[in-house]
């Protein structure tokens, strides 16, 4: 069966031939204006001209390249058209695909990329720094005052490396892979970020309970993906999968350590893992949880259950009362 040039689902019936740009669509996309076909005739005229400037409209994790276009030629020297994840197209010209397409001298523009061309650690301690803090502010309220102070920069840590992990899941998969792949902080998602340290001092002004904020300062961006596939599955799931490795691992621990109130802040951190992964496994725009339904919807369901069924009965044990509490002897 083939599948829509556009969305990468597989088409049922027929495929929709268009003559404008060449591929075949589903029926949702069947219309020139569905498929954003009058671009490619704007990348036709833009190859002509004698300065050419690649550009990636970014969203997190993803950009539509196959793996072996970025190490061979093209058979034709026409502009192609990218395949796309649900939530964007890049058009390209194949001969203009650098090795490197993070290097500053790559001539790429990544569009919802802050000062995309800085070092991937520079990232990473950025991101990692503003999810640390959040999780500072998240914790302070109820810690302040226990005697148990150190507790809220231990689960800060654990807030962090939640993130880290997760998003170093789908670096190391797609390194597998062969794929070109660094961090990046991303524009929407450091105002989300940013709107999530507000919210903590608000919190912690108010007086009011401290929860969780939501926050994406950046992302692993993986060039290479062009459908959705098993390299596309991988690549994707990896994030959950550790999140789901790391918590069973904590909660485990939590039962293995007799001192109160350390067993019981392993408990929780546990289910900050299970929070993060089942938040990613939800289907919807740029979340790891819309390509893997796509992929494999038996995977999905089953990472998704596993998560959300340890996300419940961490929460319930946690915060279970005194009496009944298993973390306090």
């Amino acid at each position: 069966m083939a599948n829509c040039a556009h969305c990468g689902d597989e088409i049922i019936g027929d495929p929709f031939f268009c003559s404008g740009c060449g591929y075949n669509y589903c029926l949702r996309h069947k219309e020139p204006e569905n498929h954003d076909c009058s671009v490619v005739r704007d990348s036709t005229s833009f190859q002509q001209t004698s300065t050419t400037t690649q550009t990636f409209s970014q969203s997190p994790q993803v950009a539509p390249i196959s793996q072996e276009q970025l190490h061979q030629q093209p058979a034709t020297t026409g502009p192609v058209r990218g395949t796309t994840d649900g939530t964007y197209t890049w058009y390209r010209q194949e001969s203009q695909i650098p090795v490197d397409a993070f290097d500053p001298d790559s001539g790429i523009k990544f569009k919802g990329i802050l000062l995309p061309h800085k070092s991937e650690l520079f990232h990473f301690i950025i991101g990692v720094s503003l999810i640390f803090i959040i999780g500072i502010l998240t914790f302070y309220p109820n810690l302040i005052n226990t005697g148990y102070e150190w507790a809220i920069f231990m689960l800060a840590v654990f807030y962090a490396t939640a993130f880290l992990f997760h998003e170093f899941g789908h670096r190391q998969v797609a390194l597998h892979f062969g794929l070109q792949t660094k961090f990046r902080l991303l524009t929407f998602g450091m105002i989300l970020t940013v709107s999530g340290l507000v919210f903590g001092l608000y919190s912690l002004i108010s007086g009011g309970l401290g929860f969780p904020s939501l926050a994406l300062p950046g992302a692993v961006v993986v060039l290479g993906l062009s459908k959705i596939d098993r390299t596309t599955g991988l690549c994707k799931a990896a994030g959950p999968i550790v999140n789901l490795v790391y918590g069973t691992i904590l909660f485990i621990i939590s039962f293995i350590i007799p001192t109160y109130p350390l067993n019981q802040l392993i408990g929780v951190a546990a289910s900050l893992n299970f929070m993060l992964g089942t938040f990613n496994m939800i289907p919807i725009g740029i979340l790891d949880g819309q390509n893997i339904w796509k992929w494999n919807k038996k995977i999905y369901i089953a990472l998704a259950g596993s998560l959300l069924i340890l996300l419940i009965i961490t929460y319930a044990l946690v915060y279970a009362p005194i009496a009944t509490n298993p973390y306090i002897s």
